[in-house]
């Protein structure tokens, strides 16, 4: 009879274990699709209001709250279109590979250390890793779309993912050895508010780098309008322009809560404990509005002018980031 009780109990056991897995991976893909589109109501407001203008106002009644809905609608609504001299696999598997990147991405982040969807030892490692998938699938658009403007946005975007990929890792790993901990909820646990002034260089190289990651302007160089249509999304309609679109602010939910884990502390704060999910994601949304900011307030770089910020300015910056850490920590052991 004791056997039989021991195995029912295993046998619960295991089938609560999966149900936590299950249960884990339902939030983590409620928060991508709400998270997101969240962020991109809030870019339509702020850049309307700091333009001095209205924007979308009618959809949904108050202040235009149901306008990407409406905008999702409309895309259901387009023929889905591949051009004949197209690469049809990759043409149509390219939003897929830059969408799932950020949800992986986003798995691992914590919310705080008992709400997170993947909790791996080396989690900051894993979203650096398969964040940059969602540039493959810019690449993918570009080189199948056969079209002379894609081609070149995604030759663009290879470059700037080369670039910035840099400076972006080695503002990471200050970090990580500030905490010596590659893990994100080891990150935010050895974080300290000494840390917004000896960390304050490498969280500027990595605030520009990650924009530059997203292809956000003024780092938009790859889907310039003006000059290559829209680079490697010139031939895409209906839906799979829409996933384009909601990678785009699917990253800056990723990056905006990643900075907010390694340099602000993640749930510290105020609302610690039981509500410190709460504080992260308030400290992560006014990182993206600061990217949003960003979008309003500057100019399209050249291409040249991207290259050089990148090797001479944020490179050195990041290296003495790094050498500024290594020492602190070894005076400090």
């Amino acid at each position: 009879m004791g056997a039989a009780l021991m195995s029912g109990s295993s046998m619960l056991m295991t089938d609560l274990w999966w149900f936590e897995i299950v249960l884990r991976a339902v939030i983590v893909l409620i928060g991508f699709l709400t998270l997101p589109l969240l962020v991109g109501q809030t870019e339509h407001k702020v850049m309307a209001h700091m333009q001095g203008r209205l924007g979308p106002m009618y959809a949904g009644g108050f202040h235009g709250w149901a306008q990407l809905i409406a905008d999702g609608v409309k895309f259901t609504q387009k023929e889905d279109i591949v051009p004949a001299a197209a690469d049809r696999g990759a043409f149509r598997w390219a939003p897929a590979v830059a969408l799932v990147s950020y949800l992986l991405a986003l798995a691992a982040v914590p919310l705080s250390p008992d709400m997170v969807g993947a909790d791996v030892p080396a989690s900051l490692l894993l979203v650096l890793a398969v964040s940059g998938i969602g540039t493959v699938g810019t690449l993918m658009a570009g080189w199948s779309s056969g079209n002379k403007y894609a081609l070149i946005g995604a030759m663009r975007s290879a470059a700037q993912l080369v670039s910035y990929e840099l400076p972006l890792i080695l503002s990471c790993a200050s970090f990580a050895l500030a905490a010596g901990s590659l893990s994100l909820v080891g990150i935010a646990h050895a974080w300290t508010p000494l840390w917004l002034i000896w960390q304050l260089p490498g969280a500027l190289v990595f605030l520009v780098a990650a924009t530059a990651e997203l292809q956000r302007p003024p780092f938009d160089m790859p889907v310039a309008d003006s000059e290559v249509v829209m680079g490697p999304y010139t031939e895409y309609t209906g839906l799979r322009f829409a996933f384009f679109l909601l990678a785009e602010y699917a990253g800056i939910v990723v990056m905006s809560l990643l900075f907010a884990v390694l340099y602000l502390g993640g749930w510290t704060g105020p609302f610690d404990g039981a509500l410190g999910w709460l504080w992260t994601l308030l400290k992560g949304f006014l990182i993206a509005v600061l990217i949003i900011w960003m979008r309003v307030s500057w100019p399209r770089l050249r291409e040249d002018q991207l290259q050089r910020l990148a090797w001479l300015g944020l490179v050195p910056i990041a290296l003495l980031q790094l050498a500024i850490t290594a020492v602190g920590v070894v005076l400090t052991a």
